[in-house]
């Protein structure tokens, strides 16, 4: 039987719309045969990514409806989407979602509780969601850096994974040494860690992590499969391999989400650049030559790989 969250890659999908502003759904299911042509384990949607702080909770449900749809039996898809301020909003929302099918409901660490409450205020506010959400539904935690970012302590994420409900975590730490203490304290639990920082990401993974969940998977999510299935085979080139991919991430600091389009158009997928969280009118020609020169450098990268 297939692992529920398999290790692996678990891209943070990016949602097309079209340039009236709506979700562009052929354009999505084009995208969704991508990431499983690149060979990804898993899709995270509903996320930061996906702009869903910009989607309206009709359209983050309808997006995880016809995401988990179009993957049926192929991959498992996970999915965040609780965005509100209010307890009880944020109830209905993850309830909404988890009735579209998804393998597990994320939770976004900053919902449950303010940037100056302790973790006892955040644990008993998760003790108090349990309650009014199904018991046979399936969580996940997201380290969601907006509006503000909540990194879970090894001691608060071992007291989540003995709850027996979460299977995922999306660690934006971008601390090795922290890393290694919650993968250290989720040990045995049915709770994975997966890392969004690639710089940490070979280390991570030498020490146990289950894989990465992160944006650089929106272009070039063959690389990343690459680097987990052989560090431990080809020790010398993954670390070059690494090295790459470290220094190509700097690219998501360059009008991210709008320059990943730009990437997906290069790679022959009939996505528009509109987005809701950036003004893509400013995505310059100066980031549109970054992009194509990543781009460029990354079939050199491919033929290096296929001669290893």
């Amino acid at each position: 039987m297939a692992e529920i969250i398999p290790d692996g890659i678990w891209p943070t999908m990016i949602t097309p719309f079209r340039d009236t502003n709506e979700i562009d759904y052929e354009a999505l299911e084009e995208l969704i045969e991508w990431y499983i042509k690149n060979e990804v384990n898993g899709l995270f949607a509903v996320c930061q990514s996906s702009e869903m702080f910009c989607l309206s909770l009709e359209e983050r449900v309808k997006l995880a409806t016809y995401i988990t749809k179009k993957v049926a039996g192929r991959i498992p898809v996970i999915a965040s989407g609780h965005i509100s301020n209010s307890f009880e909003e944020q109830v209905r929302e993850i309830n909404l979602i988890a009735e579209t099918g998804v393998t597990a409901v994320v939770l976004i660490t900053n919902r449950l509780a303010g940037p100056d409450e302790s973790e006892e205020v955040w644990y008993k506010n998760l003790e108090r969601l349990l309650r009014e959400i199904p018991q046979e539904t399936k969580l996940g935690l997201y380290e969601c850096p907006f509006p503000y970012k909540r990194i879970m302590s090894p001691i608060l994420l071992k007291k989540c994974s003995e709850t027996g409900k979460f299977l995922f975590l999306k660690d934006t730490c971008c601390d090795s040494k922290l890393i290694r203490e919650k993968i250290k304290s989720t040990e045995r639990s049915g709770l994975k860690v997966f890392n969004a920082n690639t710089a940490t990401l070979l280390t991570s993974l030498i020490d146990g992590a289950a894989g990465y969940s992160g944006v650089m998977a929106n272009f070039h999510p063959a690389f990343y499969r690459w680097l987990i299935d052989n560090w431990s085979k080809k020790p010398r080139e993954a670390r070059i391999l690494a090295g790459f991919l470290t220094m190509a991430s700097l690219i998501e600091t360059r009008h991210y989400p709008v320059n990943a389009k730009y990437h997906m158009k290069l790679e022959g997928l009939n996505i528009g650049l509109f987005s809701r969280s950036k003004n893509s009118s400013e995505f310059s020609e100066l980031y549109r030559l970054e992009v194509e020169e990543l781009y460029e450098l990354e079939k050199a990268v491919s033929m290096y790989l296929k001669q290893i």
